[in-house]
């Protein structure tokens, strides 16, 4: 068993207080990055799906750095590794400010996505799930989710205040600066993580990928979560410019993603508490079936701002509402040793889902000048997406069973 330094010298809440503000602050900017997308590509002269491939490349690349931060963080510990990314992510966001080609914003988009790769949910979410006692494990992730969800709250009212007041490029210099304010929070949570002696064996990192990758139900969950990243990364960075070709006002978009970060608060709580009362992989199920289900609206009810917005609302309850039984799954299988390298790897198909959710829907728009085929096939990935979870084995591995079975 595995846990960190400071678990002798702060407090649990403390802890997530600290990391749930560095996940909010960097979950928030990233998911209201697609307010950007009719400033920028009306000032820069290009096409939607330019715009959308640099998102894409972010949600990419956060998949891609996060085994890797990860394992970094369950190695050295998180501090470093937050530092690395906060500069990336300023880095990111200065190569926009000073954008002026389509490659431009391509390379904005690789350096924020390894910036957030090291700062998101999914790296952080091992520190705390080592320091939990198992019992407290999927409220305190659940935790994290929902400090996501406040970022997302907070930051798309205060980003779309930004950009109308001072203009797109002047609002990413302020982006910059309260990025930055993530270091110092960096400090209390350094530290090299200390193995602990327990009944489990520790694993290398090599060990812990082989036993991984012949679970067949990791693959099952890791399949499941790439539908989960097509779906978010689609609606938050395509629903403002969706709202606003529906003939909606241009506040409907923002407003409407902020209350899916306000109803995301709630699902992420009641998700961390259904352990209780329900398997996770019954309630990754039916998380992804009602997405599919909302979605439908978005095609047959009459679109006024009420509708976009009660509709948004529903779907913030099944929003980062899968991010507790996801990673509670993966410390179910397999402890928490290398939990934030191995929920990485889960992560990594999420956002190769993001990637294509955000670059699809734009190509699809710039062919069709329409969104209707994009919400058909994410009504069909979350049906599919439903079906991958529900025969999950919902168990430890045997290394994991012998030692302790609530390891």
């Amino acid at each position: 068993m595995q846990t960190s330094s400071q678990k002798s010298v702060m407090p649990l809440w403390l802890l997530i207080v600290i990391v749930g503000t560095i996940v909010g602050v960097s979950m928030g900017r990233s998911q209201s990055m697609g307010l950007y997308l009719q400033p920028m590509t009306s000032a820069l002269n290009v096409g939607r799906e330019a715009f959308a491939l640099s998102i894409a490349f972010t949600q990419l690349l956060m998949g891609v750095g996060a085994p890797f931060s990860g394992a970094l963080i369950d190695t050295f510990g998180a501090g470093r590794v937050i530092v690395a990314c906060v500069l990336a992510t300023i880095a990111g966001l200065f190569v926009m400010y000073a954008a002026t080609t389509p490659s431009d914003l391509v390379i904005s988009g690789i350096l924020m996505g390894i910036g957030v790769s090291g700062t998101g949910v999914t790296s952080l979410v091992g520190t705390i799930g080592r320091l939990a006692p198992p019992e407290k494990r999927m409220s305190a992730i659940a935790s994290i989710g929902m400090a996501a969800g406040i970022g997302t709250f907070i930051s798309l009212p205060v980003m779309h205040f930004l950009i109308e007041f001072v203009g797109w490029q002047q609002s990413l210099l302020w982006l910059m600066a309260i990025t930055a304010l993530l270091i110092p929070l960096a400090w209390p949570i350094g530290g090299k993580p200390v193995r602990v002696e327990g009944p489990v064996r520790s694993q290398t990192l090599r060990e812990a990928l082989a036993e991984a990758f012949r679970h067949p139900s990791f693959w099952l969950l890791t399949a499941g979560f790439f539908v989960c990243g097509f779906h978010v990364a689609f609606i938050v960075v395509h629903l403002p410019a969706f709202a606003v070709d529906q003939g909606l006002p241009s506040w409907v978009g923002p407003f409407a993603l902020s209350v899916v970060g306000i109803a995301n608060i709630i699902g992420t709580y009641l998700a961390g508490q259904s352990g209780r009362f329900i398997e996770k992989r019954r309630l990754l199920s039916l998380i992804y079936f009602a997405r599919s289900v909302i979605f439908l609206g978005f095609l047959f009810l009459p679109l006024t701002p009420t509708v976009v917005i009660m509709l948004c609302g529903l779907l913030g309850i099944f929003w980062l509402s899968t991010i507790p039984p996801t990673s509670g799954l993966v410390a179910t299988f397999f402890g928490t040793q290398w939990m934030s390298m191995l929920f990485g790897f889960v992560f990594l198909s999420h956002q190769v889902g993001s990637f294509l959710g955000v670059w699809l829907a734009g190509r699809l728009f710039d062919l069709t000048k329409s969104y209707e085929a994009m919400w058909w096939i994410s009504i069909a990935l979350g049906l599919i997406s439903a079906l991958l979870n529900w025969p999950i084995k919902e168990r430890p591995v045997a290394r994991i069973a012998a030692a302790s079975p609530n390891a």
